[in-house]
C-alpha cells in the first residue's frame, strides 16, 4: 500500500520501542515496529521523540479570554472581584468582540496541540451575544479543532432574572452541555435548586452536564454530593462533571472520603484548573496559604476520572497565560504533589486520554489503527521530559493534515577561550 504519510522512530506514550506509524486518507493505517521503505508520499523523521493524541482543553471561557484590564485589573486577585470585573465588561461585549477573541485564542492552542476544547459561555446575559459569537465560532474553526460549549450561568440559574428561560433558549440555540454554578446562588436551597434544574434541562434536552461546583474555599460549601446524588438518581453516569471542586481542599478527611467514594460510585467526572485554582484560592488566608486544587491524587486512586483545564487565560480571574495544557499539567505536579515517576507519567493522560473520557470522545480519539490521524509530535523523547521542559510542538495534525508546526529555538553558549559556541539543550 502506498501511505500519505509516515512517521518514522516514533515514541509512544508508556510504550518501550519506537514504532512506524503510517496515514491514509485520514486515519492511522498502520501502527508497527517498521514499515518498508518508499511506501509513502511524505515522510517525517520523529527521530525517538514523542507522539501524543492531541492535547484537550477540558475546561475554559472563550467568550472571556484576552480580556485582562478591560475595563480594569483585578487588585484582590479573588474570585468575586473577577466575577464583579465581568459583570462591568459584559456590556460591552459584541458579537465582533467575541469572536475576535475567542478566535485568537484558539489559534494559540491549536498552534501548541490543543485540538479539543470545551468552553463554558455565559448566558446571564438577555442578548446571549456571547453565545450568538461562539456559535458560530464552534463552525469556523471544525477544520482545526473540536469546540464543545456549556451554557453557563456565571450569576445563577435562580438569583439572576430569568435565569431559567435564558438557560433553556441557550439549549434551544444549540449549546451542547448543561451547565451550573450552585455554591453561587443566595442560598444554599438555591444551589440544590441550581443542580436539579441543570439534570431537569440535561434529561429533557439529552444533554451532558458540566457545572461550576464548590469552586470556593469555604468547607461547608458541598453541592458535589447533590450532583453525584442526582446522577445516580437520574442514571447519567458517565454524563456528568464537577469542574472545579475547590472546597474539597478545605473538607475534613472523613467527609472528604466519602464523597470521593460517592463520585466513583456515579461515575462523576471532575475537572481541576491549576492556574485558576491556585491564583483565586487561599485569598482570604494568612499563613499557611492553601493551594486550593481539588484532591487530585485522590481522587485518581479512588478511581474517579480526572481531567485538566487551563480555565481563564488574560481575563478578569488569570492575568497570564497562553493556553498551553502541558504548562497546566506541569502545574499539576507541582500543586498536587505528584511528582513520583509514575504520577509525572499519569499526568499526561489529564489532558489527553482521561480528558477523552470526560469530552466523550474516546470512539475517534486515540493514536489507534482505523482512528482519525489527530496527534502531535513533541520535541522531547517522553512524557516526562515533555512535563520538564514544555518543548515545541513540531508538527500537530488533525484528520491526517497539517495544521500547525513551530521550529523549536536554540541556545547557544559562547566561552572566552573556545572558537565554536555550544550548543545548549537543556538535557542530561
Amino acid at each position: 500500500m502506498q501511505y500519505d504519510l509516515i512517521i518514522r522512530h516514533a515514541q509512544l506514550h508508556r510504550h518501550q520501542n519506537p514504532v512506524d506509524i503510517a496515514i491514509k486518507d485520514g486515519r492511522f493505517a498502520r501502527i508497527t515496529a517498521s514499515l518498508p521503505d518508499n511506501t509513502a508520499d511524505r515522510e517525517i523523521d520523529a527521530a525517538g521523540r514523542l507522539i501524543t493524541p492531541p492535547f484537550i482543553n477540558a475546561h475554559v471561557h472563550l467568550d472571556a479570554v484576552l480580556t485582562v484590564g478591560q475595563p480594569r485589573y483585578n487588585a484582590s486577585g479573588t474570585l468575586l472581584e473577577g466575577i464583579q470585573i465581568w459583570s462591568e465588561r459584559k456590556p460591552t461585549l459584541t458579537h465582533e468582540d467575541v469572536k475576535r477573541r475567542a478566535l485568537e485564542e484558539i489559534r494559540w492552542e491549536v498552534a501548541q496541540g490543543t485540538l479539543h476544547i470545551r468552553s463554558h459561555v455565559d448566558i446571564c446575559d438577555p442578548n446571549l451575544t456571547a453565545l450568538r459569537a461562539l456559535l458560530e465560532v464552534r463552525e469556523e474553526v471544525r477544520d482545526i479543532c473540536d469546540l464543545q460549549l456549556v451554557a453557563f450561568p456565571q450569576d445563577g440559574i435562580l438569583s439572576f432574572p430569568n435565569g431559567h428561560e435564558l438557560m433553556r433558549r441557550a439549549m434551544e440555540m444549540g449549546c451542547g452541555l448543561v451547565g451550573g454554578i450552585p455554591h453561587y446562588e443566595w442560598t444554599r436551597d438555591m444551589g440544590v435548586e441550581d443542580v436539579h434544574y441543570a439534570f431537569a434541562l440535561a434529561k429533557e434536552f439529552n444533554r451532558d452536564i458540566d457545572c461550576h461546583c464548590d469552586e470556593t474555599d469555604d468547607p461547608h460549601s458541598r453541592f458535589t454530593e447533590v450532583m453525584a446524588t442526582d446522577t445516580l438518581q437520574q442514571g447519567w453516569q458517565g454524563r456528568v462533571t464537577a469542574s472545579h471542586c475547590t472546597a474539597m481542599h478545605s473538607y475534613d478527611n472523613a467527609y472528604a472520603f466519602k464523597l470521593i467514594g460517592l463520585l466513583a460510585r456515579a461515575q462523576v467526572n471532575v475537572i481541576a484548573n491549576p492556574f485558576d485554582n491556585a491564583v483565586l484560592q487561599g485569598r482570604f488566608d494568612t499563613y499557611p496559604k492553601r493551594r486550593g486544587i481539588t484532591r487530585v491524587k485522590e481522587l485518581l486512586a479512588a478511581g474517579v476520572n480526572v481531567a485538566l483545564g487551563h480555565d481563564s487565560i488574560m481575563d478578569p480571574w488569570f492575568p497570564l497565560g497562553r493556553g498551553d495544557m502541558l504548562a497546566a499539567a506541569q502545574l499539576a505536579i507541582f500543586l498536587c504533589h505528584m511528582s513520583g515517576y509514575e504520577e509525572i507519567n499519569d499526568i499526561l493522560d489529564l489532558i489527553t486520554t482521561r480528558a477523552a473520557r470526560t469530552l466523550r470522545i474516546t470512539d475517534h480519539y486515540g493514536i489507534e489503527e482505523d482512528k482519525p490521524a489527530s496527534f502531535v509530535l513533541l520535541d522531547a523523547p517522553s512524557a516526562f521530559e515533555a512535563l520538564r521542559l514544555l518543548p515545541a510542538r513540531l508538527h500537530v495534525f488533525k484528520d491526517g493534515r497539517e495544521i500547525a508546526h513551530t521550529t523549536p529555538a536554540h541556545s547557544f553558549l559562547h566561552r572566552q577561550n573556545e572558537q565554536e559556541a555550544q550548543e545548549v539543550t537543556y538535557r542530561p
